[in-house]
């Protein structure tokens, strides 16, 4: 039907409350009727077989009897008519100031202001640093890059093997047992750090240490803790 007035479909009650609904509006303007939908069929489907009906004898002649409809409804939904794509989860995008070698300050955590050595970047977008420990006391651990500032001092670490078995399944806590109640006089398991770590911790810290003793005055700057005195400000530093 073509419209003969300029006036809008849907007009306002007062400012900001229209007569009319998105969703009836929708209906008035018949946009739905251009599109061209498809239907679509449930996997394996299966022709449901019509009840047959039933002759018996009824007073001498006979009577027709048909099944009765059933008291539910089949549970068995229908297929959506759109499918729903769920995006990929993509692996968060490196800073392009901060490479393998780099030295960074974290910002948040038990470790906030130390400096650390990047390593590489994990599947989980996280960042593998070390300390290194022997350093500044800061083992193998992951970050996020939100919370680190990226200098421009690199260590070359070209000469350090990180082990394969060190991702993100080997930060994974263990499953700890439900607590029980307040007054419970059960001791809990103290953090014991395994052997394994300790050896992965040491094939790491060796390399680095050796590239660290070949600049004067990295030892210090790594074993320095970062912070901020009065009237300075980090966006007008130079890192």
């Amino acid at each position: 039907m073509t419209r003969t007035t300029a006036a809008p479909r849907n007009k306002d009650l007062i400012p900001g409350v229209p007569r009319f609904s998105r969703a009836a509006m929708y209906g008035k303007r018949g946009n739905r009727k251009d599109r061209q939908w498809k239907p679509v069929q449930a996997k394996n489907d299966k022709a449901i077989a019509e009840p047959t009906p039933v002759v018996k004898d009824f007073n001498g002649g006979k009577r027709t009897i048909l099944p009765k409809a059933p008291k539910w409804y089949p549970a068995e939904d229908l297929p959506s008519r759109r499918a729903v794509v769920k995006p990929a989860k993509k692996q968060q995008k490196l800073r392009s100031n901060i490479v393998p070698g780099s030295v960074l300050v974290l910002l948040s955590g038990h470790f906030a202001g130390r400096r650390v050595v990047f390593l590489k970047q994990l599947e989980s977008g996280l960042l593998l640093v070390t300390g290194p420990y022997k350093i500044n006391g800061c083992p193998l651990r992951r970050v996020n890059q939100a919370y680190v500032i990226a200098t421009s001092t690199t260590v070359d670490i070209s000469g350090v093997n990180v082990p394969e078995n060190i991702n993100d399944a080997y930060f994974k806590r263990p499953a700890q047992e439900k607590k029980g109640r307040f007054f419970d006089n059960k001791e809990e398991a103290k953090n014991v750090v395994s052997d394994q770590r300790k050896a992965d911790q040491q094939s790491v810290d060796t390399a680095i240490l050796a590239a660290v003793k070949n600049v004067s005055g990295l030892r210090e700057y790594l074993g320095a803790r970062f912070a901020l005195t009065k009237g300075q400000f980090p966006h007008a530093m130079v890192f």
